[in-house]
């Protein structure tokens, strides 16, 4: 069934905006100093050949999305590669229809058709979906500022021509039926106040004894105390190494116990996707529960401690989220990961824009008919990534808040959009402030945003 409001690209464009962070971060085996980001325009038009323009952004976070011994540089550049090929299969599409269903079709039949290797390695479907993402989110944005309504506003059965039961299937022990059911009746109303969890990262200095002394003076915190002080932070997600037993226990421990002196209420423990085994996890928690109980009470769920790709390595995880909630994350790439996650014993998950709106949408969708829990983690989003991020949480019902990083790593980068949104950059009170995202699509402002960008990378379709 063809609809009055479906849409279609007819051009796309790719900025490529490098930042670099004032501290590292740390993540598995590699440490992130630098990034770049992928910022795609497009424009569409609906079947009366009205036109609007649209914009999505996604940090390629090439050591989180494709962790290998093959050189930073060769990954960075296939993802790139990939990006720059995506313009042109966006702008030549000529399909119409719903952003969710022409994203949801684009990861489905094409994604995959794309061939980005590096040093002979193929490229993890969690970087393709990185790459895939900012065209998805500008797809959804300019679809909102065609209508003039917040993109949340359009998820239902006046929008789309398909419903849910043509892009998800319920788990086999479950009767649940997604036939007549659409996007819009799991969503939650509107929270414009989040909490904000700060990340503690394997490298971040907790106590003054931590200090290496090439720390920056730019004006922002470097002590995990001045930070909780300054932003009145409450939530802290912990990095650890996965590896090393008796350190994750000594830096739950630390980071807790400073936590709880300062007015820290939860914490987050994540594991780097480096774990082999159940008992590893449930060793540290054993231990802590027994030495810190009070701490233990306050760690509210488990991310993502084992390998990526679930299909591959099936561990029986219900050890684990008998002890506490456990949450797919990097593993979790779309709703059938979800499933899958599900039947071995994980609990919750943690969705992310950055693997794309649409799949973000139905993975909540699926999760949320089967009874799991949801948070969103974050990709040290910034600029306009910072802003779908922070919706997508606001319309998620959460565990609790959204994890939100950008402000640690790199603030510097995103003061234009920090101006006209400065609650979603800046955490008081231990919150984020999403009230001035108002208006059409993500509610960017995006007139407004004073920020010169890069000449494109690649330019394609009608008009460019």
């Amino acid at each position: 069934m063809s609809l009055s409001t479906d849409v279609r690209v007819v051009a796309a464009r790719l900025f490529l905006i490098p930042v670099t962070t004032r501290v590292p971060l740390k993540f598995g085996a590699e440490v992130i100093r630098h990034v770049t980001c992928s910022r795609v325009w497009v424009r569409v038009q609906d079947r009366a050949g009205r036109q609007a323009e649209g914009w999505g952004e996604t940090p390629l976070s090439v050591q989180w999305a494709w962790p290998s011994p093959v050189a930073y540089e060769a990954r960075l550049e296939a993802m790139l590669g990939l990006s720059r090929s995506l313009v042109r299969a966006w702008a030549d599409s000529g399909e119409y229809g719903h952003p969710l269903e022409l994203g949801w079709d684009f990861l489905e039949q094409r994604l995959d058709s794309f061939a980005c290797p590096a040093a002979g390695e193929a490229m993890p479907r969690l970087a393709r979906l990185i790459c895939a993402s900012p065209f998805d989110v500008a797809l959804h944005d300019a679809y909102g500022v065609l209508l003039g309504r917040p993109v949340y506003e359009l998820y239902g059965p006046q929008f789309l021509s398909r419903d849910l039961a043509s892009f998800l299937e319920p788990a086999a022990d479950v009767a649940f039926d997604f036939r007549g059911r659409y996007p819009a009746e799991f969503l939650r109303p509107r929270e414009d106040l989040l909490h904000a969890w700060h990340l503690v990262g394997g490298l971040d200095p907790i106590e003054a004894d931590d200090l290496r002394g090439d720390e920056p003076e730019d004006g922002y915190p470097v002590l995990l105390g001045d930070w909780i002080r300054r932003d009145g932070l409450t939530c802290l997600k912990i990095k650890l190494r996965g590896n090393d037993a008796g350190w994750d226990l000594r830096r739950i421990i630390a980071v807790g116990e400073l936590g709880e002196g300062n007015g820290v209420e939860w914490l987050t423990a994540d594991f780097n996707c480096t774990v082999r085994e159940p008992d590893y996890v449930n060793a540290v928690l054993d231990r802590l529960r027994a030495e810190r109980p009070r701490l233990y009470q306050r760690l509210l769920y488990v991310e993502q401690p084992f390998a990526y790709e679930l299909e591959a390595e099936r561990l029986d995880v219900r050890s684990v989220s008998a002890r506490k909630p456990l949450f797919l994350d990097e593993s979790a790439h779309d709703w059938r990961v979800v499933r899958l996650g599900r039947e071995l014993g994980w609990t919750g998950v943690a969705l992310k824009t950055c693997k794309t709106q649409s799949g973000a949408l139905l993975s909540l969708c699926w999760a949320r008919a089967h009874g799991m829990a949801l948070m969103v983690q974050d990709l040290t989003n910034p600029m306009l990534a910072q802003l779908p991020h922070l919706l997508l949480a606001a319309h998620a019902g959460t565990i609790c808040g959204v994890e939100t990083n950008s402000m640690q790593f790199y603030p510097a980068v995103s003061e234009p959009e920090a101006r006209v949104h400065p609650g979603c950059f800046r955490r008081r009170g231990g919150l984020v402030d999403l009230s001035t995202l108002r208006g059409p699509g993500f509610g960017y402002r995006a007139h407004e945003i004073q920020r010169e960008l890069p000449a494109p990378a690649a330019s394609a379709g009608s008009g460019v």
